[in-house]
């Protein structure tokens, strides 16, 4: 699959010697939603900034569509709709006006069925002649989307779309994404609300301390990467995890009344055959068990905490 966006040997060094991003390699797929993960501080936006020409880098190169970011700036800025954490600045100005000067600052011609669609999409229709000083704080995150989307962009760099956003808004927000998905726009995601990453992005990348530590398809981070979890529900209250069962990792519930074994999901044996005959054994009955696979947060957490 051709790539939107590629970056080679990116780093950032900032005046007070601070390095926020070493030797940074990441390809970007046409048309894929990419879910940049990481904690605070990681790179993150710094490396979204340099992307969309906010940020000088201090080393390595970024083409976006081939253009080179620094010699071919006005290319790369043009394809490029970029939706930051801090919200509109333009509080006296009208919704609809701020799409239209939004729209005209990239040089493309006025073209008021293309902000129709887009406000109507983020159900911003009936705020089209209100000033964004009246609306709410959500109101104006989707007034950035919007803002975003004015001038056709390929690419979409989300930074934390959400943040202070109620359900019904957030919802909204991402039934655009996957519109967007399928009129073939890349669409790259930071959001500390990792369940939205798990539910829409196609691949994940994970940044910690300025370096991308992994980047895989998100399926098969999970696959590989996760830990399926047996839960066994007791018969009767269970004081202590028998030790000729110590080698199985087992979990006691605060309750006593479950216990918990987690497994690795590539292992050639899981040694759930074994653990029930030892269990019977030991005289532990249970009466229900289930199985549920590691989400894409822990994977996170695991992830950054190794890297530490």
């Amino acid at each position: 699959m051709r790539s939107v966006i590629s970056i080679q040997g990116l780093s950032k060094v900032y005046a007070d010697g601070f390095q926020a991003l070493r030797d940074v390699d990441l390809e970007i797929n046409r048309g894929e939603i990419f879910g940049l993960l990481g904690p605070n501080g990681a790179g993150k936006t710094t490396l979204i900034n340099i992307v969309c020409g906010i940020v000088n880098p201090s080393g390595g190169e970024v083409l976006v569509g081939g253009h080179n970011i620094v010699t071919e700036f006005r290319q790369t800025r043009s394809r490029i709709g970029l939706v930051p954490q801090e919200l509109p600045t333009e509080t006296f100005e009208t919704v609809r006006n701020t799409l239209r000067f939004s729209r005209g600052l990239f040089g493309k011609p006025p073209n008021d069925e293309h902000i129709e669609s887009v406000l109507k999409s983020l159900s911003l229709w009936d705020k089209r002649d209100t000033m964004i000083m009246n609306l709410s704080g959500g109101m104006k995150r989707r007034v950035l989307i919007a803002k975003a989307l004015s001038h056709e962009p390929e690419v979409l760099f989300l930074d934390e779309p959400t943040a202070g956003v109620d359900v019904e808004l957030r919802q909204d927000m991402w039934n655009v994404v996957e519109l967007l998905r399928k009129e073939g726009v890349t669409v790259i995601l930071t959001t500390h609300y990792i369940e939205e990453a798990e539910q829409l992005a196609d691949r994940v990348g994970v940044i910690n301390n300025g370096e991308i530590i992994i980047v895989e398809e998100k399926n098969k981070l999970m696959r590989d990467m996760g830990k399926k979890r047996l839960m066994l529900h007791l018969y009767d209250e269970l004081n202590e995890v028998p030790t000729r069962l110590s080698n199985y990792g087992l979990e006691l519930s605060d309750d006593r009344r479950e216990l918990t074994y987690s497994y690795d999901t590539k292992g050639e044996h899981t040694g759930i055959t074994d653990l029930i005959q030892e269990l019977r054994e030991a005289g532990i009955r249970f009466n229900d068990l289930q199985t549920s696979q590691s989400s894409l947060e822990e994977i996170f957490v695991d992830l950054v905490n190794k890297d530490r």
